[in-house]
């Protein structure tokens, strides 16, 4: 996912029709890929989806929460259903407040998370997290 992400970067983008020039690589950061790897595992396990974590939690916090000391800006995209890391870039590509997160050049690192979980409403769970790097 990550390779497919930074592909985007490096092309530019058209994101709700506003053009994204060129921007660089994404590295891949360990501790915003364990918030992002917990955060889908939690939504396929307890069936739900939301930025929102069903204790309250956000996004930014469970970046910290992780340990993430790469400073600002934070972000993240969720998606679900998608069963393949091409479909989900895809659809967050399609979709102008995910694109403008994989666009933004102010993030210089990622991690990612995936859960699949049989019997939950949507089996496929996405997480990108994004930090400044």
């Amino acid at each position: 996912m990550i390779t497919l992400v930074n592909q985007h970067r490096a092309a530019g983008a058209t994101c709700g029709g506003t053009a994204y020039p060129a921007v660089g690589p994404l590295s891949m950061d360990t501790a915003l890929r364990t918030a992002a790897r917990n955060h889908s595992a939690d939504m396929g396990i307890n069936d739900y989806f939301s930025h929102t974590s069903q204790d309250g939690t956000t996004f930014s916090q469970r970046i910290s929460n992780a340990g993430y000391g790469g400073g600002s800006p934070l972000g993240e995209n969720i998606a679900a259903g998608h069963s393949s890391p091409a479909a989900v870039v895809s659809g967050w590509m399609a979709s102008s407040g995910h694109c403008v997160n994989i666009m933004r050049a102010g993030y210089g690192e990622i991690g990612v998370g995936y859960g699949s979980v049989s019997g939950s409403t949507y089996g496929h769970y996405w997480t990108q997290d994004f930090g400044g790097g």
